[in-house]
């Protein structure tokens, strides 16, 4: 947890909402002149009179196309369709990082131009017909970022009159903290952290489950393997602390499945064609904060819920692209890596894909330092947190104080990229809590009206047919479930119950063979659900600053059980004795668990399900018989 007073004002909004940053501001400029430049090139050829072949190169170097107005004719008609294959190329250039997608575009259009321009073809007016679509473009482009600003504006006012009262209910609400000396899980969870489950304990080259549509954009497989990551650290460090067995087999499978070259060798090709880097394809170098960042906070959370420090040895996080070629690395050096891009990042963010900048992904930048933190006792946010939040609020934040979702580090242009205060909230809450509450007490002011109300209760209602972002298909699903994850964090139980009950109505719920999952939702989508779901207050920021509490890691545990005939649902230690519920997950009987991390050769009292006496042998193991029938209590304690 960052130790750092900044100097934040939560109950108003940033004073820089809807100026261009400094940054923003010389990369645009920079981007203006390098295209002025380019229109002059493309002038010399009219005011010198040269042939209609130059003549014809030089305009389109004014726009995309360009060129063909000069020919005249129905060459004219290749205009509109050169700017259809550009917006297609700026596509290919968002979803993949492709760079030289739109300078190809461009300039081979002028220079087919070029070469289909003859020695009487030409129109003595297209510079002004050229010049008449820029102005025209960019006073419509005015107009609407004028708009954009005054509704922005409006909006911005309205926030920071309900922002203080705001604020106070969600201070009362975040006060309510869950006693983690009881934590169990209820029937319902366990159904559905059964669907991670059943999707972890696979083999680690299969892939059952998963949504599978491309590796580039929020389909990918690392982002599922990430989330599902994250949800099952919560369960460990909540609920499970003191159980290893399929909780850690399952989270070690995640990590391993994320190095399978499948997952990761994206970066091979963005690399190429953002970066023109032929030769070194390391992931965890430069940006890649896709990787580093969510890959980090995944490891990070994953050893602080288990004690397992295994990934903090070299090579352990290997990147095999072939027998040849291999990148060693492991939790130090992932984090080293967002270390040293946050150290050079002039916007106090730094790129996913070559040239796009993602708020987004930088709170998982973040948050992979604040595992490194709590983990290692190193200060890495305090080192970076304040040029982060400055770039956050300078070259970041809209006219209404939202965070814009998508810049280019390139051109200093912003994208639309939808996130909401939601979707920031609860990664603040684990290194900028007061920044975190503005956020949330901003997001469920405006969640409020969306919520509905029947005979059955109340539900969130979010407009239109949606977009679950982890499969590119109409739907609610990925929405729903990070409010639902955003309003547990804080507290908020009616934000929370609305979007659990939302989920539930339109997203098609169905329980097999004990395991529940919304058929009408992506993979990632379900995972996040199912971190809702076991979440309360404060339990992200718990588990990725603080971990399982030292006394579950030091005591006694159960170290393993046949899943799913065994299903843990509350696994804790005080240091010295052991408290355990346990479900039958197939037909109930007499099940063997193996305990471990006993005092070597000490006698245990057994209470509850199971009674009598056990004894460690020299290692500090032993087994224990417990005859499973509904949920099944039992107690160790010293004698």
């Amino acid at each position: 947890m960052n130790t750092l007073a900044l100097n934040f004002t939560p109950d108003r909004l940033p004073k820089t909402r809807g100026l261009t940053g400094p940054a923003t501001a010389r990369i645009q400029r920079r981007t203006v002149m390098l295209w002025l430049l380019m229109v002059a090139i493309g002038f010399l050829p009219q005011i010198l009179n040269l042939s209609p072949a130059l003549k014809a190169a030089g305009l389109g170097l004014w726009l995309p196309g360009g060129g063909f107005l000069a020919l005249g004719g129905w060459y004219t008609l290749l205009l509109p369709l050169t700017l259809v294959l550009f917006l297609a190329s700026l596509i290919a250039w968002f979803w993949a990082g492709a760079v030289v997608a739109p300078v190809l575009v461009w300039l081979a259009a002028a220079g087919i131009a070029s070469l289909l321009a003859g020695e009487d073809s030409g129109w003595s007016l297209a510079p002004f017909a050229s010049a008449g679509l820029i102005v025209t473009g960019a006073l419509a482009l005015r107009a609407r970022n004028r708009a954009a600003a005054q509704a922005g504006a409006l909006r911005a006012s309205a926030r920071e009159a309900f922002l203080p009262q705001s604020l106070a209910e969600v201070r009362v609400m975040q006060a309510a903290q869950p006693d983690p000396c009881r934590r169990e899980l209820t029937p319902d969870q366990i159904t559905r952290l059964r669907y991670l489950l059943d999707r972890t304990l696979q083999p680690v080259e299969s892939f059952d489950g998963f949504t599978i549509i491309d590796q580039f954009q929020p389909a990918a497989l690392r982002y599922q393997i990430n989330h599902m990551g994250f949800a099952l650290a919560i369960a460990q460090a909540q609920y499970l602390p003191s159980f290893g067995g399929y909780m850690r087999q399952a989270q070690r499978n995640l990590i391993e499945k994320y190095l399978q070259r499948k997952v990761w060798d994206y970066w091979v090709l963005e690399s190429c064609w953002g970066h023109l880097n032929f030769t070194d394809w390391d992931p965890a170098k430069r940006d890649n904060i896709m990787l580093t960042g969510w890959f980090g906070a995944h490891v990070g959370g994953y050893m602080l819920a288990s004690g397992d420090h295994s990934y903090l040895e070299p090579g352990s996080l290997t990147f095999r692209l072939n027998d040849r070629k291999a990148w060693p690395h492991d939790f130090r050096t992932l984090i080293g890596s967002v270390n040293q891009n946050y150290g050079t990042a002039e916007f106090g963010q730094y790129a996913c894909e070559p040239n796009w900048i993602y708020p987004i992904c930088n709170h998982y930048g973040m948050l992979s330092l604040a595992s490194h933190d709590a983990l290692l006792g190193t200060h890495l946010v305090d080192r970076h947190l304040p040029a982060w939040l400055h770039g956050l609020e300078t070259e970041f934040t809209d006219a209404a104080g939202s965070t814009i979702g998508l810049r280019s580090q390139y051109t200093g242009l912003p994208v639309p990229f939808p996130v909401g205060e939601a979707g920031y909230s609860y990664f603040e809450n684990a290194f900028l809590p007061e920044r975190a509450r503005q956020q949330w007490a901003i997001a469920r002011k405006e969640l409020e009206p969306l919520i509905a109300s029947d005979a059955d209760g109340e539900w969130l209602r979010l407009p239109g047919e949606g977009l679950d972002a982890g499969n590119y298909r109409p739907g609610h699903g990925g929405t729903l479930s990070g409010i639902l994850v955003a309003a547990r964090e804080f507290g908020d139980r009616r934000i929370a119950d609305a979007a659990l009950a939302g989920l539930e109505r339109c997203c098609l719920p169905a329980i097999d063979d004990g395991v529940h999952r919304y058929r009408k939702g992506s993979n990632i989508a379900n995972a996040t659900a199912v971190m809702g779901a076991l979440m309360e207050t404060g339990d992200f920021a718990a588990t990725f600053t603080q971990g399982a509490p030292r006394t579950c890691l030091e005591g006694p545990k159960i170290e393993a059980t046949a899943y799913p005939d065994v299903l843990v649902a509350r696994a804790w230690s005080d240091g010295t004795g052991l408290e355990a519920v346990l479900y039958p997950g197939q037909a109930g009987g007499l099940q063997t668990i193996p305990i471990s991390n006993l005092r070597p050769g000490a006698r245990y009292l057994v209470r509850g399900a199971a009674s009598g006496e056990l004894r460690a042998d020299g290692s500090g193991n032993a087994s224990l018989a417990v005859m499973l029938s509904g949920r099944t209590e039992f107690v160790l304690d010293p004698e």
